[in-house]
């Protein structure tokens, strides 16, 4: 019967692994688009700063007790949003690498718990008199063993991305 258990056992992780090595290794693209009922200028002054995703981001806001950090100046290249979470999201933190005024900007998320690295792109549209339109991009190439769940993920994570942007425009909206 052990020997049973430890052909069982061995047979599982082979399969994990091999599963794992086989899954494709392509850049997994999310993204989230939502219309606000605002001027872009209006938009832009809330979403460019990453400390107010502490009022919209679903992901902070599903830990109460989520201790935040921030370094250099929000809204600029090289401001981190750093955080300590004891929920599934663990720590990390999120730079800003790039800013294009009044459009877009340019983070990369990095998480503690992995070595995977997530390139958020945040852009702004005027779509006519006093509405914008908002996408959110997020981009990654899961290494092992991530790849393996990034096919039941990519559904979750583009529920939480539409919830954030939902959340986004009940705020900006109110």
């Amino acid at each position: 019967m052990t020997i049973f258990i430890f052909i069982a056992i061995l047979f599982t992780i082979a399969l994990i692994v091999i599963v794992g090595l086989v899954m494709p290794k392509e850049t997994l693209l999310i993204s989230s688009d939502i219309i606000i009922d605002k001027p872009k200028d209006t938009v832009w002054d809330y979403v460019r700063l990453l400390r107010n995703q502490e009022d919209y981001n679903t992901w902070i806001r599903q830990d109460p007790n989520i201790k935040m950090t921030y370094t250099g100046t929000d809204g600029t290249p090289g401001f981190i949003a750093g955080w300590e979470s004891k929920t599934r999201m663990g720590d990390g933190e999120q730079e800003i690498l790039k800013v294009d005024e009044g459009e877009s900007y340019e983070a990369e998320l990095r998480f503690r718990n992995h070595e995977n690295r997530t390139h958020v792109r945040t852009a702004l549209e005027s779509i006519a008199d006093g509405k914008t339109k908002v996408s959110t991009t997020m981009s990654a190439t899961p290494i092992f063993p991530m790849n393996m769940m990034m096919p039941i993920m990519k559904n979750v994570l583009k529920s939480k991305m539409d919830e954030n942007s939902a959340n986004l425009k009940r705020i900006l909206e109110a």
